[in-house]
């Protein structure tokens, strides 16, 4: 196969600046070089996983007789249909949470889905990225650790807050709205920028079983967001200079956050003019327009308190300013009339009347609930879900069944109970599943094998390096495209050809998947290095070493016995979708190394650690169906 190359953030201003779309239309051939020789066994993996993602016709719609399904169907849709075995309870946790434990998958096999599901919604929302940071000390003022400068706090915190917390299904859906409405950690240059990067989560957090329409609001007046795509301190046309209001924040809210580039179906698909051409969404005069509206906001500073730094010569806020929704200065603020997307505010309308317009405008237009829903069930379910997947999910979108629009928690449940998801023939269908993210690897490993940290330290950094760690590291995004766009179409594949996309391929290469394996050889093994676990800041000492560690206590059990191990490992890590033939592969390279409940702790946990990555680096791990 041809090497699968990410795009670089180069490609991504060029695609910002063409509008690029994120439809899926296939990717133009990328570099046609040979890999190097060392890389080969690694592109032979990228090569089966992304046969396993589909190169081949669509299945059918069940394996099941025509009767079965449609009691199936209605099962589902009714909300009480229930997990029959541990592999469906384990396949169900997978896509709602990234993970499963066997207290989970009881706790699903003790209800339906949908009672799941409403427990898991009832859930009170986990500690605070932000009161994380604070309680570790990362809001001190300090010339020599300057939290105030530094970016890895941030990194500590969504690792933290993904590998602990106790709502793990808010956290899941945070975390696909965070791969949606873009904020990445590089990307902030700000005092403050981890405790800012903890706000921007926060609200993600407390917004995921809400409403839409105020996530949006929250999302506009966000600081990170302010700073990230130029609406904070942006400033109202000047005729004198031939100034005009910065559109950034204009385009992306149409383009990435609500309704897309073209205009849509229920079902998403696009729709077409009489001369069977795609029609926009909108125009650059809706963008000057809407531009208007985004002006006169900046950062509330009205509880800001500065402490002097001798050392270092400058004034340093306090964190209120990262946290608290940015503030209209009325005088900074466009008064002339916005007409966008058929909505019009009049001259001299002040600021916060102008803004509701604008995202009640958003909110409304049809295209938002296929827009967002394919997206929502590209990152939890499917990459390339059928037009009537999407419809049912818009649909939950548009009306919720009691006459509300954008309740996400009906998204979440629409997409996590629909047949499609749900039904097992999924697992054969050649075009159903999804790669999955080198992240949500780390914290399915994490999460699935009790990891702990000893001090207390949670120091996982930045893992964004894609020839030594895994590539992807979370609220990392090199753009406001996201890692990925959702249209990718990996060049000169069977993909390609049937013009299905596979978004997650896009950051897939020689040197990632390399990199992905190399590094998880060592933290299956021995756990996560951190230095100086025993401090907040960073340094060195002598505490240095594995801090955090994975416990396989359900594992360690079972070590002696090879086959009832890889057994154990094919329900947790893939909901019990490993073939005979790949377990029988695992099972004889276990074997290899005889162990017996007299072995010692090392070699015991050399063969649990060998049995994980081998299942880990499986095509039949990698796609998750």
């Amino acid at each position: 196969m041809n090497d699968l190359t990410v795009d670089r953030p180069e490609a991504a201003k060029a695609e910002h600046a063409q509008r690029g779309s994120t439809t899926s239309e296939p990717e133009s051939a990328r570099d046609e070089r040979q890999p190097d020789r060392r890389t080969l066994p690694m592109a032979a993996l990228a090569a089966a996983a992304l046969a396993a993602c589909g190169d081949g016709s669509d299945g059918a719609a069940d394996s099941d007789d025509g009767a079965t399904l449609q009691g199936l169907q209605r099962r589902i849709r009714g909300g009480y249909y229930s997990a029959r075995s541990d592999a469906e309870a384990a396949r169900f946790l997978l896509q709602a949470q990234a993970y499963a434990t066997t207290a989970d998958i009881a706790a699903v096999r003790a209800n339906t889905f949908a009672n799941w599901l409403g427990m898991q919604y009832a859930k009170p929302v986990g500690p605070t990225g932000w009161d994380w940071l604070n309680a570790r000390g990362y809001a001190t003022i300090d010339s020599t650790t300057r939290y105030f400068d530094n970016t890895y706090p941030g990194d500590y915190m969504i690792w933290n807050q993904l590998m602990t917390a106790p709502d793990a299904l808010r956290k899941r859906c945070a975390l696909a709205l965070s791969e949606f409405f873009v904020v990445g950690l590089s990307g902030l240059d700000f005092a403050w920028r981890s405790h800012g990067i903890a706000a921007w989560w926060d609200l993600l957090v407390a917004h995921a079983f809400g409403n839409f329409r105020q996530l949006l609001e929250a999302v506009t007046l966000n600081p990170a967001m302010g700073y990230y795509l130029n609406t904070k301190g942006n400033l109202k046309e000047n005729t004198a200079t031939g100034r005009q209001p910065d559109e950034n924040y204009a385009r992306e809210v149409m383009q990435l956050f609500t309704i897309g580039l073209y205009q849509l179906n229920l079902d998403g698909t696009e729709k077409r003019d009489a001369q069977g051409n795609r029609m926009e969404t909108y125009t650059q005069a809706d963008v000057t327009n809407l531009a208007r509206v985004f002006t006169g906001y900046d950062v509330d500073l009205s509880q800001n308190v500065n402490t002097y730094d001798a050392v270092l010569n400058r004034n340093i806020p306090n964190t209120t300013a990262a946290r608290l929704p940015m503030a209209l200065n009325a005088s900074r603020h466009s008064t002339l009339a916005a007409s966008f997307l058929g909505a019009n505010v009049p001259a001299n309308t002040p600021g916060a009347a102008a803004l509701k317009t604008a995202l009640d405008t958003l909110f409304n237009h049809p295209n938002v609930g296929p827009f967002f829903g394919r997206q929502m069930i590209q990152r939890l379910v499917t990459s390339n879900p059928s037009p009537a997947y999407v419809g049912r999910v818009a649909a939950a979108f548009n009306n919720n069944g009691s006459g509300v629009r954008g309740d996400l928690k009906a998204v979440w449940s629409a997409i996590l109970l629909d047949e499609e998801a749900r039904s097992p023939a999924g697992l054969t269908q050649s075009s159903f599943g999804r790669l999955r993210e080198p992240m949500l690897r780390l914290v399915q490993w994490g999460r699935t094998f009790g990891i702990s940290s000893a001090l207390g330290s949670w120091k996982i950094g930045d893992l964004s390096n894609a020839a030594s760690q895994l590539g992807q590291s979370p609220l990392r995004s090199p753009s406001v495209f996201n890692f990925f766009r959702p249209g990718y179409v990996p060049p000169s594949t069977a993909l390609a050809t049937r013009k299905a996309v596979a978004p997650e391929f896009q950051i897939v290469n020689e040197s990632t998947v390399g990199g992905y394996l190399n590094y998880l050889q060592g933290v299956v093994r021995n756990g996560l290095y951190v230095n100086a676990p025993d401090q907040p800041n960073a340094g060195s000492n002598a505490s240095n070493g594995y801090d955090l560690t994975a416990a396989y206590t359900g594992e360690l059990a079972l070590v002696a016995d090879a086959a009832a191990l890889v057994k154990r490992l094919s329900l947790l890590l893939c909901g019990d979708q490993l073939s005979a033939s790949t377990q029988t592969l695992i099972v004889n390279a276990l074997n290899a190394t005889p162990v017996t409940a007299a072995s010692t702790d090392a070699v015991k946990r050399n063969r649990v650690a060998a049995a994980v990555l081998m299942v880990m680096a499986s095509a039949e791990y990698l796609v998750q169906k």
